[in-house]
């Protein structure tokens, strides 16, 4: 029997990308949805916060303000309330059609940053449950880069979550590298090194032999 192509055996499948800020990880979305989409592929391209009307206003509260007022819980909820909605809006129907959904984080970010925060991971996983139900991904590919080579990368102003401390940003990429043993979905960590074209052939291989 012949193998399924790469855009066979994800259709229908929700696929997370993510790892801390410079990580490349938009960049390996935005080239794995043209992969897709040059194959022929039904591929839905989104991110989280954000992906939808009411998720975008809550991301420009979350990434265009100085959050050093705002409480860990206020933050984490404003997180979880834009992805419930994207859930609801996006990647439900999106899967029910049979495509494939390619998403820019999802709770993955908020159990590493808000957990960098403070916030208690196992409380993080339960508030996960309740935002999303059971459409957790079916595969989260984290891509991994040291802090400072990472934010050597970064362009531009940095946003809330970027300007943090150098030793948040450490944590974060700590509790990112430890996610398979904590998250209740499968998570592979690809080498983020290298060139574009070296990383997203590290990701089209983890995703040809991973299990789905």
């Amino acid at each position: 029997m012949t193998a399924p192509s790469l855009a066979e055996k994800l259709a229908g499948k929700f696929i997370v990308f993510d790892g801390p800020d410079g990580c490349g990880k938009s960049t390996q979305v935005q080239r794995l949805y043209e992969r897709l989409a040059a194959a022929g592929t039904s591929v839905v391209q989104t991110r989280d916060p954000g992906g939808t009307e009411i998720g975008d206003r809550i991301r420009r509260v979350l990434l265009g303000h100085d959050l050093r007022a705002m409480d860990v819980r206020c933050e984490t909820f404003l997180f979880m309330a834009s992805r419930a909605q994207l859930v609801s809006e996006v990647i439900d129907p999106a899967l029910a059609d049979g495509s494939v959904v390619l998403c820019d984080r999802f709770i993955s970010s908020t159990y590493a940053y808000q957990g960098a925060a403070g916030y208690d991971l196992a409380r993080l996983l339960d508030l996960g449950n309740h935002a999303v139900g059971d459409r957790w991904p079916h595969l989260t590919v984290v891509i991994n880069v040291p802090v400072e080579r990472a934010f050597a990368r970064i362009s531009g102003k940095l946003d809330a979550m970027e300007s943090r401390p150098r030793a948040f940003h450490e944590k974060v990429r700590e509790i990112f590298l430890q996610l398979s043993t904590m998250y209740p979905a499968p998570v592979y960590t690809v080498d983020g090194s290298g060139t574009v074209d070296e990383v997203h052939a590290r990701v089209v291989e983890l995703l040809e032999r991973a299990a789905l």
